[in-house]
């Protein structure tokens, strides 16, 4: 993959901010098996954080190196345990791929057999409330007395 410009890994490590680490690799390092979680995970989000467990700061290097070489993904940060990558979903993608919505409604046995799908619900109407009252002047219950009353207290 092409490297990142600075503007787009800014705006992706804004992006990165609020995800959660999906992948973890922990002491059995880089196996195929977390080489492939990682793949359907940015398959399925593009940006996505692995969190490194037990791994030395040169060691972390050499892992996101190595993860962008062979998945072909961008690096866009590392911070402490955590790697953030990116890889843009390839347009004939199978994910990308939307089915069309089924509507809520089911179909009955009758309309099955006969082929027929049942027609979207009509929209829901806002219910007519009455105008307000006119508002009145709350009092409290116990007013605050005057500090210059007739008694003097």
């Amino acid at each position: 993959m092409n490297e990142l410009t600075s503007a787009e890994r800014l705006g992706l490590r804004a992006r990165a901010q609020a995800l959660r680490p999906v992948v973890s690799i922990a002491d059995r390092g880089l196996t195929p098996a977390v080489l492939n979680e990682i793949e359907r995970s940015l398959l399925a989000h593009e940006l996505i954080k692995i969190r490194t467990y037990g791994i030395e700061r040169g060691e972390r290097d050499l892992l996101m190196s190595e993860i962008c070489a062979t998945l072909k993904c961008a690096p866009v940060q590392r911070i402490g345990n955590l790697l953030v990558v990116y890889r843009e979903r390839p347009v004939d993608s199978e994910v990308n791929a939307t089915a069309p919505r089924a509507s809520k409604r089911r179909a009955t046995k009758k309309q099955l057999s006969a082929g027929v799908v049942p027609a979207k619900p009509a929209p829901r109407q806002p219910v007519a409330r009455p105008a307000p009252a006119a508002k009145r002047r709350r009092t409290t219950p116990n007013p605050p007395r005057r500090a210059n009353n007739v008694r003097g207290r």
